[in-house]
């Protein structure tokens, strides 16, 4: 079924729009940290401090345009933590 208004078809369109976007921020995210957790697993923290900071970004960009919730970003971030500094 399509919509019948002007409106309702502007809606359509941005939610197209918004649907790719945040699927592309959340695929980031998680090619990260499979990324950081590969490097984690062969005992590079070299490599996975690089990483942090636009892991990091990814996140709170997320959080920004409301692709995730805070809390989550914020629990993630506490975990990597947790997981690099105890250097399993």
């Amino acid at each position: 079924m399509s919509p019948i208004t002007k409106s309702a078809k502007k809606s359509l369109r941005q939610n197209k729009r918004r649907r790719v976007n945040n699927l592309q921020r959340k695929k980031k995210i998680k090619d990260l940290f499979k990324k950081v957790n590969f490097l984690l697993s062969e005992e590079k923290t070299k490599e996975v401090e690089k990483l942090v900071p636009e892991l990091y970004k990814a996140l709170d960009k997320a959080v920004k345009t409301n692709t995730i919730k805070k809390q989550t970003a914020a629990r993630k971030k506490s975990r990597l933590m947790k997981k690099l500094k105890s250097g399993n």
